[in-house]
């Protein structure tokens, strides 16, 4: 069963899409499919850490939620 991740849109009504290579798409059949929730989970557990030292997860991901399909 494929799993694909999604955010509400900032700019846009509706959600955007995880397209891959650091991008999103508010194109449904654009998105990034993933055979297991454990591949899509690690997209949305995505965390960056600032020159500064500081790790934190952007507000695209922390707001994104694993959709089955």
């Amino acid at each position: 069963m494929p799993y694909h991740v999604k955010t509400p849109s900032k700019v846009n009504t509706g959600d955007v899409y995880w397209k891959g290579d650091n991008s999103w798409t508010n194109d449904y059949a654009s998105r990034k499919q993933f055979s297991s929730k454990a591949d899509a989970d690690a997209i949305k557990a995505t965390t960056v850490t600032s020159p500064q030292g500081i790790t934190y997860q952007p507000k695209w991901f922390a707001n994104a939620t694993v959709v089955t399909e």
